[in-house]
């Protein structure tokens, strides 16, 4: 890169006159220009990563930091009187519902970083991810034209290499728009925008439409095939020209990764371009398939593992429809020949009972599959794909998943990366085990560790009053939960913890507690009526704890609109306490835990996901666990009755009482139900997240935190050991893993 020219084009820009929205093009479009001068050609063999969703977030500051002349830009712009904070305004690329979106994210910046090539594809939607207010606590949806005031000068329109993506009903022009990926490697993240007919455009109008209709699911179908197909064209075409339709080498030039079953489409469109285009036999296709297709899985939940009614399928892409088929049939054989019982493959088929198996094609298809976390890959093993584990043990490995240092720790928290830079040179920006040299029992190093906590506490407060006009409490201790919004995340529970807490310092019976603010950050899908309850129901706790002159100079509750990347971007060097209390065996890894370990948070919840890894990473004394385990939580069902346990414990019936008892409103009955859940039989059983078996232990935890809090170097050696034992938990570990495992790089 040629750093001197781009720092000369940045003198050359003059403010005078010009609007934010005006400076932010020119800056940008400065350094675009550096960065596509630098783009290399796509070495021999390169892998493609597909995902319905990356929630990018914004890219201005991360690609000033990747050219390496983020303090030069703001020195020289200070200079001529402006300051380039106020970019701080700029949407997000909000394209994403969350981790899944996030660690893709994560993954395009450290492939980059490693020199790794990695490409990604996906949709250009139009709208991102839904704006959120409350209007009387409720959650209410905006749409996020993330494109209206500050444009997209990261990207770069494609026209001439549209692709025609054809349904039985209409054709669909799939328009790539492409955004480099800055780093030792300068990779491209693809994205396709739907054009033609008004109804084509819907194609990616939004993320997850609702599929609760037919037409929604039509919808959804349309999305995942348009841009895994869009995708597969264009790299078997341009493959197809250079090697004149030899195939025979194509696993030793492409690998592909499924992020989720979002892009399984994709291996029914390989099949198909290799069958009708390039008349080559089934068998091979898959065979080639087999070598070429790797898959993640996410999720265990059921309604994640989607399942396609072949009937909506074959009505808009009946050629889609008949490679699925033959895949079944293929499988089928297969299985046979290798001595599975019948019920074994129904377990592993690829279509049951009229609807095809998203999650068993991966899984067939592929020659890797992997999980996120340790305790994810067990349950995979030993439960979701236990058949296809016992038939194709050699497939099933674990890559944990990691976030990215240089978002995540040198742009969020500056002030903690300067204490690195001073203590340990520049070297640990490349490898962050370097930050195990860090003596936590320093008392140098835990005085000014805390002082830099003060700092970003403080911003942070700055920050919530400037977008909520919320004053946190000063001097307290910031305790946060900020995820999507869903049952087994459990913000429930803590809600219930808040209530408890609250009514015994009413009471008077917590007479030393360290003040305390609740953050929360969280979105409900649009139509997920539970999830929305939960929301309303915190912002009623908040308004009863913050009004309460009893207690609230003790206890606080904030719940911020609109949680997205730039958010998080304050929240988490300014938290002291990360909850992370999913239902051990539901969260499959975190991305968020490992933000906040990484910013020196201490981990508070259940051992689920990559909170196992934390805590064997920083040691169990630097963190809070509770809970019961995922070996244990069966046998708890077995004989568990919440009505009776919560009989047995009147301070658990208190705060659930108040779904019922009109303490707050509930006029649509959205808390009863919240309650039925809790204690009628729903899911599978009863609390089927166990919020009431865990509440007790979860109290017992915060209380165990607060009263550790108060002694200011216990808790700073705690936070400390989190931080300088974050390495395992980059994003830089997690993609030579893949690198190296799964893709040959």
């Amino acid at each position: 890169m040629n750093r001197d020219k781009l720092i000369e084009a940045l003198k050359a820009i003059d403010v005078a006159g010009k609007t934010k929205e005006e400076l932010y093009a020119e800056i940008s479009a400065a350094c675009m220009e550096e960065i596509l001068s630098e783009r290399q050609k796509a070495p021999a063999r390169c892998a493609y990563y597909f995902s319905v969703e990356y929630l990018m977030g914004r890219m201005f500051y991360n690609n000033l930091l990747a050219l390496g002349v983020l303090d030069e830009a703001r020195e020289i712009f200070a200079k001529k009187g402006f300051d380039l904070n106020a970019f701080e305004d700029v949407e997000d690329a909000a394209l994403g519902n969350g981790g899944l979106g996030r660690l893709a994210a994560c993954y395009l910046d450290s492939a980059a970083n490693e020199g790794y090539p990695l490409y990604g594809f996906g949709i250009r939607y139009k709208y991102g991810l839904f704006r959120q207010k409350f209007v009387n606590g409720e959650q209410v949806e905006e749409a996020d034209d993330w494109l209206r005031t500050w444009g997209d000068p990261w990207s770069v329109r494609k026209e001439s290499e549209k692709i025609e993506i054809n349904f039985a009903d209409m054709t669909v022009s799939a328009v790539p728009y492409d955004m480099p990926i800055y780093g030792k490697s300068v990779n491209t993240l693809r994205l396709f925008q739907a054009e033609g007919s008004p109804e084509a455009e819907k194609i990616s109008e939004y993320l997850y439409p609702a599929d609760d209709t037919e037409e929604g699911k039509l919808l959804r179908i349309r999305q995942e095939y348009f841009f895994s197909a869009a995708a597969m064209r264009q790299i078997v075409r341009d493959y197809g020209k250079k090697y004149s339709g030899n195939f025979g080498g194509f696993p030793e030039h492409c690998v592909f990764q499924l992020n989720d079953t979002h892009a399984v489409f994709a291996v029914a469109e390989f099949l198909r371009l290799l069958t009708k285009e390039y008349r080559f036999t089934f068998t091979y296709a898959v065979e080639i398939a087999k070598k070429t297709f790797n898959y993640t899985n996410h999720t265990i939940l059921p309604e994640a593992l989607e399942c396609w009614d072949m009937r909506l399928v074959e009505r808009i892409l009946p050629e889609i429809a008949q490679i699925l088929k033959r895949l079944h049939l293929y499988a089928k054989r297969e299985w046979e020949a290798g001595g599975c019982s019948p019920a074994e493959i129904a377990e592993m088929s690829v279509m049951r009972r009229g609807r095809v198996s998203m999650a068993n094609v991966a899984v067939f298809v592929s020659g890797k599959v992997n999980g996120v976390a340790e305790i994810h890959t067990k349950i995979l093993k030993a439960q979701l794909f236990s058949t296809f584990y016992k038939h194709y043990p050699y497939k099933f490995l674990n890559v944990t998943n990691g976030v990215t240092p240089r978002r995540w720790l040198m742009l969020c928290n500056e002030e903690l990366a300067r204490f690195y830079d001073k203590s340990l040179g520049l070297k640990w920006r490349s490898d962050l085990n370097e930050l195990r040299e860090i003596h936590c029992t320093n008392e140098n190093n835990l005085s000014e560790f805390a002082a830099i906590k003060a700092i970003k506490k403080q911003q942070l407060a700055a920050y919530i009053e400037s977008k909520e006009g919320v004053k946190l409490l000063p001097n307290a201790m910031y305790v946060t939960q900020v995820k999507r919004l869903h049952e087994y995340k459990r913000q429930l529970m803590t809600a219930f913890a808040i209530l408890h807490l609250y009514f015994d310092l009413k009471d008077g019976k917590l007479p030393d507690f360290t003040p305390m603010v609740f953050i929360f950050g969280a979105k409900a899908a649009s139509g997920y009526k539970r999830a929305k309850a939960i929301i309303k129901f915190i912002n009623d706790i908040a308004d009863l704890v913050n009004g309460d002159e009893d207690v609230n100079a003790r206890l606080q509750v904030v719940f911020v609109r609109n949680y997205d990347v730039s958010y998080a971007e304050k929240i988490i060097p300014g938290t002291d306490v990360s909850l992370q209390v999913s239902t051990a065996g539901f969260e499959a890894s975190g991305t968020g835990n490992m933000k906040f370990m990484m910013n020196g948070a201490v981990t508070l919840g259940t051992l689920d996901g990559a909170n196992i890894e934390i805590v064997d990473a920083a040691g169990g004394w630097g963190n809070y666990i509770f809970g019961a385990k995922v070996t244990e939580i069966e046998k708890i069902k077995e004989s568990y009755d919440p009505s009776e346990f919560v009989a047995q414990n009147l301070k658990i019936k208190r705060v659930t009482d108040t779904l019922t008892d009109g303490t707050f409103g509930d006029e649509g009955g959205e808390l009863k139900e919240v309650y039925r859940c809790l204690f009628e039989q729903t899911y599978n059983s009863p609390d089927h997240y166990l919020v009431l078996y865990d509440l007790p232990k979860y109290l017992e935890a915060l209380l165990i935190a607060n009263r550790e809090y108060q002694d200011k170097e216990l808790f700073a050696r705690k936070q400390l050991m989190n931080a300088t034992h974050s390495a395992y938990f980059s994003s830089d570990r997690a993609i030579r893993e893949y690198a190296e495992k799964i893709w040959d790089l």
